[in-house]
């Protein structure tokens, strides 16, 4: 297995990761439309047009922000270029979630709209980290050294976690997971809540086994996202925990 995987059209050379980028975000846009004609959204269709733009300028944002401070020694020297080409996940899921409030606040929409993006978001992070895995080390998603046996040459000999695959394989379990639940009697908006703190606990804990530059206090810039947004969440987190001990 030889990374990144390429292939050739016309003696041009075209990596993977774009065809995995680009049906990520097209099987996640049709599974969100799917899904859509099978509710009664409470919600209008201009109003949840507006929220999407708002996420996407929020996401477009947030992405390449908390890239740049994945690597603080390298700011100064950073170009426009460098800054837009950078981006996260993490990030991206932080500030589409500003952006979709700050938008919402505007438009005087006050029920909550992201459980209807939760499966959707799930399978286009599956097939986006497909693409990941493609790259090896040339994208920022490989892991440390290791010994374990799960470790990976991604290209540059070295036996080493290969993170993109954890991701996939937690993808398919909050897949199964919030597949199981789709019945529960939640409350509108604690399905996407319960993601975004599932996914940024394992964001938190995976960063462990990554190389990484810390920001502030040992900690890389998505581990602070990811204790934002325990904060942020920290109503919802108190509640689920009360609704378990009684």
């Amino acid at each position: 297995m030889t990374f990144p995987f390429q292939f050739e059209i016309f003696e041009k050379t075209f990596y993977w990761h774009f065809i995995f980028e680009t049906l990520a975000f097209f099987v996640g846009i049709r599974i969100y439309y799917f899904l859509k004609k099978r509710i009664q959204d409470p919600i209008s269709d201009t109003n949840r047009l507006i929220i999407m733009i708002g996420a996407m300028i929020g996401a477009l944002i947030g992405s390449r922000v908390i890239a740049l401070l994945e690597n603080p020694s390298q700011i100064a020297h950073q170009t426009f270029l460098s800054l837009y080409q950078n981006k996260t996940v993490a990030g991206g899921f932080l500030g589409g979630l500003l952006g979709v409030e700050l938008i919402k606040k505007c438009i005087g929409v006050k029920i909550a709209s992201g459980d209807l993006y939760v499966i959707p978001i799930i399978v286009a992070l599956f097939i986006g980290r497909i693409g990941c895995f493609s790259m090896g080390i040339a994208e920022p998603t490989f892991g440390n050294e290791t010994t374990f046996f799960t470790g990976m040459n991604l290209g540059d000999g070295l036996k080493r976690h290969p993170i993109a695959l954890y991701e996939m394989v937690f993808m398919i379990l909050l897949f199964i997971f919030f597949e199981k639940i789709k019945t529960k009697n939640l409350i509108n908006g604690d399905r996407f809540k319960l993601f975004m703190v599932l996914y940024f606990l394992f964001r938190f804990l995976v960063e462990f086994i990554k190389p990484y530059e810390p920001l502030f206090l040992h900690l890389s810039s998505i581990q602070w996202s990811s204790i934002f947004i325990f904060g942020y969440y920290w109503k919802f987190l108190c509640r689920i925990f009360a609704f378990k001990n009684n």
